[in-house]
């Protein structure tokens, strides 16, 4: 077996999902991911898993079918597929999940179609999506790379030489070009740490970002707010990682306090839809205006959701000058790319970022200022001159960001 894939899988079992043995494994994944997908399982075994459960997909039946289907017919979720998820739940598996993007798969098929799959998927997943949204569930968000994906991020080169390329950006972004790939990883968590701790006991109220794009934006943070990144507590109490790569420390503001406008430094990759040049603005936490030179429909699919999404659930932080943005290549994919850039997220909060959150009910997680929705979907914002200023409880102001990077 190809020795990168040994290495790649041992970090998602050890670092990603943290496996513990006797602990099931649900692997979701592309047909053409198979090498990755046996190395992982190999690795699960040898761990102690008593079982492993692949889910295979294939991205261009999928696009067949929203060529072909209805979209009621693309509405009705077949009562199997949210079963499988639910197994996972119910039997405590740890959950992988490989993408591999390609970004212009699917556009020639109207957005709308694909707004209305997406969101008879999610609210049919609302259980799974609620018990890795909690961290109950221990999951982990991987990459694979492919032929079409690389050509994307290198036109100037041909097929093969592009997608060695990004094998090797891939690598790097992981940390797998380490010797020690764990001990980087743990060092690069204990940093990331580091900057939450000082944000916590920071006591932040609220925090205004400028740029020369346009940004003019400020949101609070609930009390009691937690801001976390790389490492996070799991069911059982376990650490696990669930985006890999990550260079982000993140939260969830106050549902109701957004205001102003945030504009996108990045375009932004839906369900092969690319939304590009855009930007949203806020009034008293809720979206009152959208725009966008590509992918208009798109965004507003995303938007009109439900109510929830036309609130903010994440605020993520990220220096300009991180590993994946001093690449100086747009991946087309969120989990790159909004790893490269401060982002927020329109949809759904997270329950582990707000103290008791887990003794809460879902109208006091609201209360609280916790937002839900069946929607989350990232946009990056972050810029080489951005600033973030937050304000305390004692009302000092920090500068957090300046010209895009970290100060603290």
């Amino acid at each position: 077996m190809d020795k990168k894939l040994v290495k790649y899988a041992e970090l998602i079992i050890r670092q990603g999902v943290n496996l513990q043995p006797g602990e099931p494994v649900a692997i979701s994944a592309p047909i053409f991911a198979a090498d990755l997908v046996h190395a992982v399982t190999e690795e699960a075994y040898k761990t102690g898993a008593p079982n492993v459960t692949v889910f295979w997909h294939d991205a261009e039946t999928g696009r067949l079918g929203y060529k072909y289907r209805t979209e009621e017919s693309l509405a009705d979720i077949p009562q199997w597929q949210v079963d499988s998820r639910n197994h996972i739940v119910d039997t405590k598996s740890v959950y992988v999940n490989i993408i591999s993007e390609q970004p212009d798969l699917l556009k020639d098929i109207p957005p709308q179609k694909i707004a209305t799959a997406v969101r008879a998927t999610n609210k049919a997943m609302y259980r799974f999506r609620e018990s890795t949204g909690s961290n109950n569930t221990r999951w982990c968000i991987v990459a694979y790379p492919n032929a079409e994906w690389a050509k994307k991020m290198f036109p100037e080169l041909g097929d093969k030489a592009a997608l060695e390329k990004m094998w090797k950006y891939l690598q790097k972004t992981m940390r797998l070009d380490k010797a020690d790939s764990l001990g980087a990883w743990r060092k690069h968590a204990a940093k990331l740490a580091k900057r939450s701790r000082f944000l916590n006991r920071a006591k932040i109220v609220s925090l205004h970002y400028t740029n020369g794009l346009g940004t003019d934006f400020t949101v609070e943070m609930p009390k009691g707010y937690i801001f976390t990144g790389a490492v996070e507590k799991g069911g059982g109490g376990v650490d696990f990682t669930a985006n890999m790569p990550t260079e982000e420390v993140f939260s969830s503001p106050h549902r109701l306090t957004a205001n102003g406008t945030l504009v996108a430094s990045k375009p932004l990759v839906r369900s092969g839809g690319i939304i590009e040049n855009f930007s949203i603005t806020f009034k008293d936490g809720r979206v009152t205006g959208y725009k966008a030179e590509k992918g208009y429909e798109t965004l507003k699919g995303i938007i009109e959701t439900d109510e929830g999404s036309h609130y903010l659930g994440e605020i993520a932080l990220v220096g300009y000058d991180s590993p994946i943005q001093n690449l100086n290549t747009l991946f087309y994919n969120t989990l790159f790319d909004e790893n490269a850039s401060c982002h927020f997220a329109i949809g759904r909060g997270f329950p582990s970022c707000l103290k008791g959150s887990e003794k809460m009910s879902k109208e006091k997680q609201l209360e609280a200022g916790l937002n839900d929705s069946i929607e989350h979907v990232d946009f990056m914002v972050g810029t080489p001159d951005l600033s973030i200023v937050a304000t305390t409880e004692k009302g000092e102001e920090i500068q957090i960001f300046k010209d895009g990077n970290w100060t603290i």
